[in-house]
């Protein structure tokens, strides 16, 4: 007997992408800044990625599941302001930044050669 597929897996990866987005961009001050996500959310190219925030901080990824990509760039406050802005995944500096809006846009410019959407699964599926 063929049974119906489950909501979670009939959507789409830009269907589970954006719900994640809709619950980061909700979000308060108890798990980041708030402004953290808007300004990421302003870049199309970015809108399309995984969004996972750990330690106040926004992470993006080109899979929906663990182990995440690490090929995306990562902007993490400064104590004395403005932010850092890294990609681990070669430890590359890719800049230092005075705003959280010239760190999204660092991000976005510096995105990994062909990546698009996030893929529903892991990294073996790009």
């Amino acid at each position: 007997m063929i049974t119906p597929a489950s909501s979670e897996e009939s959507r789409s990866a830009a269907e589970i992408v954006a719900a994640e987005w809709s619950d980061v961009l909700s979000y308060g001050w108890d798990r980041i800044d708030p402004a953290v996500p808007r300004a990421a959310y302003q870049h199309p190219a970015l809108r399309e990625l995984w969004p996972m925030v750990s330690h106040g901080v926004l992470y993006l990824s080109r899979c929906t599941e663990w182990p995440w990509t690490d090929d995306v760039g990562t902007a993490y406050p400064l104590a004395k302001g403005g932010y850092r802005v890294r990609r681990e995944s070669d430890n590359t500096l890719l800049g230092e930044v005075d705003t959280m809006e010239e760190a999204y846009e660092l991000i976005a410019a510096t995105l990994p050669e062909g990546c698009g959407p996030a893929v529903d699964g892991t990294p073996d599926d790009l």
